[in-house]
């Protein structure tokens, strides 16, 4: 079993011996089906070739892994920064099992994400145990010697007309064996058979004794549907988004086909604005809201909206709007590789909201030299926009401002307060 580590955009060849960054001929034959499976859905991966290599697969911007039928794991992690990056940016997803993320005691560069993450998972459960699994009332049917609870009478007709000393009965037992124990037995399960980490295994094992008598999940999908969070089940909420997450697999970014036996993917694009949005939530603790949708670009001729407007970072009711872009700009490139898509998207962001200043924030990287473009020269009429960097480098722990131009950083601070 390997774990082949990649970039963003790096990529997969095929060979028999495989080593580095070559992959099996039956591993590629399982990604390759992997990625036609997904080809109208989302491209996780891009089958292409490439002079002297021949057929290759090539990372798109998703990050996580990929785990293929033969064991191989493909460990794709964003292409600015390293696996911690990847962990401090999940954390600020949300709905996600990630917020509790506590990687202070794990060997993360060495530890395998998908380890981690089981790891991660065990560490929740072990805080549940140590509070008390929670037991209740299960409804059982029998047929027993005794009558017990209600008799169902077309039941005991049916399967008792000779067997007259015995009564078909429904009832309710005080039993642990309740539908959110039975997932979180059946995630311990499915991880066992997926983890390598001998310690990982062996925590699995004592788990997995202290559910001995529960059952498992026969019907994953309904039985999440009947878990019912009420103020006494409060302690299961991180263990269950776990268990969402390992059982359903599709929880972040859904994929069909049966090549591969586990992925699990995120957007980058979704990432780092998730991750800068929280970052400018917490420093400039004024009014800012993430993903805004107050506004739309047209109407028909009925006044019905149309095109619905969704800027990722709006401060201070729009008098500042904000747009995050996971791309590496260079100096060498045209325009600095700036989309001009990109300027007509946040100028309609500007007009509708009526802001007085917009900003395109980008992950830093080599280039630091600062672009300011105006969409009026008449200075009454002025709407800035300004192309800032935020540095991946810098914690929410850390003391300073990610975002490396300090006169705009504190007209953005005047206005949000």
């Amino acid at each position: 079993m390997k774990t082949i580590p990649l970039k963003e955009y790096d990529f997969l060849q095929c060979k028999e011996s495989a080593r580095e960054n070559y992959i099996s001929p039956t591993t590629f034959t399982q990604l390759e089906k992997f990625v036609l499976d997904n080809q109208d859905y989302a491209q996780y991966l891009k089958l292409t070739t490439k002079p002297h290599y021949g057929k290759i697969l090539q990372a798109q911007n998703y990050v996580g892994l990929i785990q293929t039928k033969d064991g191989t794991t493909i460990e794709i992690l964003p292409k600015i920064g390293d696996k911690e990056t990847l962990l401090k940016m999940l954390k600020t997803l949300k709905k996600s099992p990630f917020k509790s993320i506590n990687t202070a005691h794990l060997k993360t560069r060495k530890m395998p994400l998908l380890e981690i993450f089981i790891s991660m998972f065990l560490e929740e459960l072990a805080k549940l145990i140590q509070r008390g699994i929670k037991s209740g009332y299960i409804t059982k049917d029998e047929n027993l010697k005794f009558l017990k609870g209600k008799l169902i009478m077309s039941q005991h007709i049916r399967q008792n007309f000779i067997h007259k000393e015995r009564f078909y009965v429904e009832y309710q037992e005080w039993l642990c064996d309740r539908v959110e124990n039975r997932l979180i037995k059946t995630t311990l399960n499915y991880l066992y058979k997926r983890s390598r980490s001998n310690t990982n295994q062996q925590r699995i094992r004592e788990f997995l004794f202290v559910f001995d008598g529960i059952g498992m999940s026969k019907n994953i999908k309904s039985d999440f549907d009947k878990v019912h969070l009420d103020r006494q089940m409060r302690d299961y909420e991180q263990v269950l988004l776990w268990c969402r997450t390992f059982l359903l697999r599709n929880s972040f970014t859904p994929y069909r086909g049966s090549d591969v036996a586990f992925a699990l993917l995120f957007d980058m694009n979704m990432l780092f604005e998730s991750y800068v949005g929280a970052y400018l939530k917490k420093y400039l603790h004024g009014s800012v809201h993430l993903q805004h949708h107050r506004h739309y670009l047209a109407y028909t001729d009925e006044g019905n909206e149309k095109f619905k407007l969704r800027p990722d970072i709006v401060i201070d009711e729009g008098k500042i709007i904000a747009d995050t872009k996971w791309k590496i700009l260079s100096e060498e490139k045209t325009n600095n590789r700036i989309s001009q898509s990109d300027l007509y998207q946040m100028f309609a962001y500007g007009k509708k909201y009526e802001s007085e200043q917009l900003f395109l924030i980008y992950p830093k990287d080599k280039m630091e030299k600062h672009e300011a473009y105006d969409f009026y020269q008449e200075a009454a009429k002025s709407l800035p926009l300004i192309i800032l960097f935020f540095d991946l480098k810098k914690d929410f722990s850390d003391d300073g401002f990610a975002l490396n131009f300090e006169p705009i950083v504190l007209e953005i601070s005047t206005h949000a307060l």
